[in-house]
């Protein structure tokens, strides 16, 4: 690689980090395109690398998350396993499409993580139970007997009950959104080389209400899992180029470090609409130049 190209990588790896550590997701949607446009790569070769970097970048934000305590474990192997069947058929797809159709879809991706993100925060919605994190034990509320028992819940930090005949739809309703969620961001990874993160989260803090520290977090697991399913179903049939790799690589996980820090201090709402800004751009350059390649 010539110095420029090196230069290229590097702020590359460094604005797929600071996606990656600051929000918990969409670096992955940024890495593809880059490596396209900017190194030259088909997009299958580009969707294998971003599955390496965004994979690595995930690692470190899982650990520097960890230690505060916001990783859910439960939930993001969950997601995670349900997203590792789905990803190796993206994965499998992949290799049959031709480059500008994958890439025309690609910007569909792109589009929606943009959407997503601006999109404002839903109004507070009646207090309902979380599957995956009950509360600690505690003296149950007086009830009806004819009822059944309470079941407890845990909604935006604030522990709630409701009578079984209600909560009981209500959690498996969203037991079945969650497995639609985790094999649709399982299916994009295979398929993209994008780490999903921006439809986990968005899916823990709508669906289930949680706190977005947890939430973007939980996803850095969820992007793991699936970015090492991915990369199991491809590693005999594609080809690494690591001299764009390792720079792109190492430079994203300074850039993870760097979004970690300024996740803490800034505010998160500034930080992912400008970024939402960003993707939007992405969005609009590789639908235009996928569309013209088409015609």
């Amino acid at each position: 690689m010539t110095p420029l190209l090196v230069v290229v990588a590097v702020a590359i790896g460094l604005v797929i980090g600071l996606a990656v550590g600051g929000l918990g997701g969409g670096g992955g949607v940024l890495t593809v395109p880059a490596l396209v446009y900017l190194l030259d790569q088909t997009p299958q070769a580009a969707a294998t690398a971003s599955l390496v970097i965004v994979g690595i970048s995930a690692v470190i934000g899982v650990v520097t998350r960890a230690r505060g305590g916001q990783v859910r474990w439960a939930a993001g192997a969950t997601l995670g396993a349900i997203g590792a069947v789905t990803a190796v058929a993206g994965s499998v797809l992949s290799r049959h499409l031709d480059r500008h159709v994958l890439l025309l879809a690609f910007a569909g991706i792109v589009l929606l993580a943009a959407v997503l993100m601006l999109r404002k925060p839903a109004p507070a919605s009646p207090p309902q139970p979380d599957p995956w994190h009950a509360p600690p034990a505690s003296d149950p509320p007086a009830s009806d007997p004819s009822a059944g028992a309470p079941i407890a819940g845990k909604v935006a930090g604030r522990v709630v009950t409701l009578p079984r005949e209600s909560a009981v739809p209500v959690v498996r309703w969203r037991a079945a959104t969650i497995v639609l969620a985790g094999s649709v961001v399982g299916f994009a990874t295979g398929l993209f080389g994008v780490g999903g993160g921006f439809l986990v989260v968005p899916a823990l803090v709508l669906l289930l209400g949680w706190e977005m520290p947890a939430a973007v977090a939980t996803s850095l697991l969820v992007i793991v899992i699936n970015c090492v399913a991915s990369l199991g179903a491809r590693v005999a049939t594609e080809a690494f180029d690591w001299r764009i790799i390792v720079p792109v690589t190492a430079a994203a996980v300074v850039g993870t470090l760097i979004g970690k820090m300024s996740a803490d201090r800034l505010s998160s709402t500034v930080l992912t609409r400008a970024f939402a800004v960003l993707l939007l751009l992405v969005a609009g350059y590789t639908a235009t130049t996928s569309i013209i390649a088409l015609a």
